[in-house]
C-alpha cells in the first residue's frame, strides 16, 4: 500500500465520527427547541379553548358603506360570534358597527387587498369588540365573519 491510501482510509472514521456528532447535536437543538415552542404556543390555545364556548351567531342586517382613502370606499357586511355565556338573545350591533367604521375609515385598498392585511385589521377590530363586549367580567362575542367585503 501507498502512503497516500493509508492516510485516506485513517482519516475516513475521523470524519464520520465528527459529521455524526454534527447531525445529533443539530436534531437534539431542533428537537428541544420545537418541543418547547409547541408547549407554550399550544398551552394558550387549549386553556382558552376550554373557557370559551360558541354561542350564536349575530349578523349586521345592512351592509356599511365605508370611506377610504384616495376616494375609494368599502362595502362590508359582517357577523359577531357570541359566546355561550351571552344566551340565546342577540348582543346590540351598535358598538361594533360603530367599531368597524372608525377601524376602516381612511385605510388604503391596498392594505385590504392582501389577505395578511385584511387578517391584520380584522384581528384589531376583534379585540375592540371583544373588549366592548363584557358584561359581568364575561366574553360576550368571540369572533367576526366577513360576509361581505368588496372594495372598489
Amino acid at each position: 500500500m501507498s502512503k497516500d491510501e493509508t492516510t485516506t482510509t485513517a482519516d475516513a472514521p475521523k470524519k464520520s465520527k465528527k459529521m455524526l456528532l454534527i447531525i445529533i447535536a443539530a436534531a437534539v437543538v431542533l428537537l428541544g427547541g420545537g418541543g418547547a415552542g409547541a408547549f407554550f404556543m399550544l398551552k394558550g390555545d387549549s386553556a382558552e379553548a376550554a373557557v370559551v364556548e360558541k354561542g350564536s351567531v349575530t349578523p349586521i342586517e345592512d351592509a356599511l358603506t365605508i370611506n377610504l382613502a384616495d376616494g375609494h370606499y368599502l362595502k362590508l357586511k359582517f357577523s359577531l360570534q357570541q359566546t355561550a355565556d351571552a344566551g340565546a338573545e342577540s348582543v346590540d350591533t351598535s358598538e361594533a358597527i360603530n367599531l368597524a367604521i372608525d377601524e376602516y375609515t381612511g385605510k388604503k385598498v391596498a392594505e385590504l387587498s392582501t389577505e395578511k392585511g385584511r387578517d391584520a385589521i380584522k384581528a384589531d377590530l376583534l379585540k375592540k369588540i371583544e373588549r366592548v363586549y363584557i358584561e359581568e367580567d364575561k366574553k360576550m362575542v368571540m369572533d367576526i365573519y366577513y360576509t361581505q367585503f368588496v372594495t372598489q
